[in-house]
Parts: structure tokens; sequence; C-alpha cells
């Protein structure tokens, strides 16, 4: 929403872009489009050929520059280059807001000190004053920490415009971080893989411990309801060599009796 409000605000300067014939011209546009409330990208005006003829002019090549810097420098990027026109209040204020969006991308850059130096403030108050508004144009979410001396962002409006130079590292950062998830990747899937192999294995080994079991209970099972087949027959067995052996102690002892008594069982 903010770019959308940003590109909306820009469009009647690119309009009188149009109509900038003379130099003067639009080096009066590059100072009202930077001065104007709500417009902070700048793009499109800088890519004007009313606007690009003036880096060739010696005298208004400055105005061009200062419109680069304003798309994408610093406030610092302003007071080290020399020969720059002078910035009013507005313009001030915006490029330090510009600034601070550019500043916001790194945490150790957001320490009262650290921002007060970049941003040429000379005091805490003025800073926090300047995130303040920054925070209500919609710029950016965050928070003052005065406890800590630091401002907590959380996040940025995507109003920079890119460096002409900064398309190439980012697909070189990109790049590096697609090899990065590619090989982070890799290693998921080999843990993934390892990880499979061995529930497989411990589901075989539970498999095989699980009839080792059953074959331990039917076993035990078998012991406490009875006998099976096999004992049956040897209990069989059993039982009749124990007949048979009485059958014939009782054979041997009535060959043993004397004759009298085995007639007097008789008569008996």
């Amino acid at each position: 929403m903010e770019q959308t409000k940003a590109l909306n605000a820009l469009e009647p300067f690119l309009a009188l872009s149009k109509t900038a014939t003379s130099p003067i011209a639009g080096a009066d546009l590059i100072t009202r489009a930077t001065s104007a409330p709500n417009t902070f990208l700048f793009t499109e005006l800088l890519e004007t050929p009313a606007i690009q003829s003036l880096n060739s002019s010696p005298d208004f090549a400055p105005y061009f520059a200062l419109l680069q810097i304003f798309s994408y420098g610093t406030y610092a990027t302003y007071r080290t280059t020399p020969g720059l026109p002078p910035l009013a209040a507005p313009q001030a204020q915006k490029l330090r807001q510009l600034s601070l969006l550019t500043l916001a991308r790194d945490r150790k850059n957001l320490s009262y000190s650290a921002l007060q130096n970049a941003l040429d403030l000379p005091d805490a108050r003025d800073l926090e004053a300047l995130v303040i508004s920054a925070v209500y144009a919609g710029l950016l979410h965050a928070t003052l920490d005065p406890a800590r001396a630091a401002v907590q962002v959380t996040s940025v409006a995507p109003l920079r415009d890119l460096h002409p130079g900064a398309i190439p590292d980012m697909i070189t950062s990109l790049s590096n971080w697609s090899d990065r998830c590619t090989s982070t990747l890799a290693d998921l899937e080999a843990q993934m893989k390892e990880i499979r192999t061995n529930a497989a294995e411990r589901q075989l080994n539970q498999r095989v411990a699980d009839i080792e079991l059953q074959e331990l209970m039917a076993a035990a099972q078998e012991n406490r309801t009875g006998p099976t087949r096999d004992m049956i027959a040897r209990r069989t067995l059993n039982k009749r060599s124990v007949k048979d052996v009485g059958n014939l102690m009782d054979t041997e002892s009535m060959e043993l009796d004397p004759p009298e008594e085995r007639s007097n069982k008789r008569k008996m």
C-alpha cells in the first residue's frame, strides 16, 4: 500500500517532466519532487529524458546526482559527496527517513549512537523524533528502546530503489542461498533415508521377537493345559510296562508256593 501511495505521489512530477525542456526546469522539478510529501520512489523520474539530460550538464549534474542519492543513496552519501545542492528542511527530513530504511537492514546500525552518526543528528531526541515520523509515514514498524539506547525495527516498507549495481549482487546472494538450500535438502533426504532404514530394521526385529514370544507362550500354554500326543504315548507305554511287571510278579509268586499250599488254595 505504501509503495502504491508513493508511486501515485510521483505521477504529477512524471507528467511535468514531459514539459521540462530546459535544464533549469529539470533541476526545479527535482527539488520539488524530493521536497513533496509521500514521494519516496524516484527511479521513474530519474529515467525520464528531461532528467537524464541533466547528467551531461556541468552546472546541473549535481541535481542529477542528488536525485540518485534520494533514489538509492543515504544521508552519509550526501555528506561525503562534494558539490551537491543544499537541502531544504523537508528534503533533509526525507533523506534521513529513507536512509533509516537502508540502515534498518543491519541490526548493528540500530543503536542510538550509530544512527545519530549516520544521520548527522545531534542528540537522541532528534533521532527519536525522526523514527516516530518514519513510523507515522508508514515507512517502517519500529519501537524505541531508550533503556538500551536502540531502535527495534520489525518491518520495513519496500520504498527504496535498487542501485544499478545491486542486481548482480542480489543474483549472487540468491545463488548462494539456493546452493545452501540444495545442500540442506540433500542432508535432510539422507537423514530421512537413514530414519526409514532404521525404522524398517526395528520393525523386522520386532516381528521376529513377536514370533519367538508367541512360540514360547504356546509351549507354556501346552504345558499348563495338558500333555501333548508324545507325552500321552509315553505315559501309556509306562502304564503298560508297570502292569506287565505286576503280572509277572504275580505269576512268579504262584510258582514259588509249596504244593500243599497250592492244593489248599484249590480246595478253598
